[in-house]
């Protein structure tokens, strides 16, 4: 399981541990079943201590995320994965929606502006999906 602490970007270290396992559940790359470090494992790999790791998985378990088997250790919850999948892919794009909402506002584009752009990166994204395999390889000689 790869997870990244970043020290400097103010989220409390246990929030970023839950907001990652939430996001690799989300896109898959955990499957149901499929069992989380045990906690001394990962504190030690994050080098942060096992309480911030508890306080992490306690999170992740009260959410649905997870659940704990005792003396076993700590798994990927069966059964609702679609729905943790579908609120955490739609919680990321919101994030980047705002992010992007308050820098089109400081550099002075509309809303409109915006759906605008949107629109038309979809339409050029979707021209070069459909541009062949081989037109593809030709344009980039």
């Amino acid at each position: 399981m790869d997870i990244t602490i970043n020290l400097t970007d103010g989220v409390p270290i246990y929030r970023q541990i839950v907001n990652q396992v939430k996001y690799l559940v989300a896109s898959g790359l955990l499957q149901p079943g499929e069992e989380l470090p045990p906690i001394r494992t990962l504190a030690l790999q994050l080098k942060v201590t096992p309480n911030t790791i508890v306080k992490a998985y306690g999170e992740l378990e009260i959410s649905g995320v997870v659940h704990k088997r005792r003396g076993s250790g700590t798994f990927v919850s069966e059964g609702r994965p679609q729905h943790v999948a579908l609120r955490e892919r739609r919680r990321l794009i919101e994030q980047r929606i705002d992010g992007l909402l308050a820098e089109a506002h400081q550099l002075n584009f509309s809303t409109d502006d915006i759906l605008r752009m949107v629109r038309d990166r979809r339409a050029a994204m979707d021209e070069n999906a459909a541009e062949p395999v081989d037109d593809k390889k030709e344009a980039n000689r």
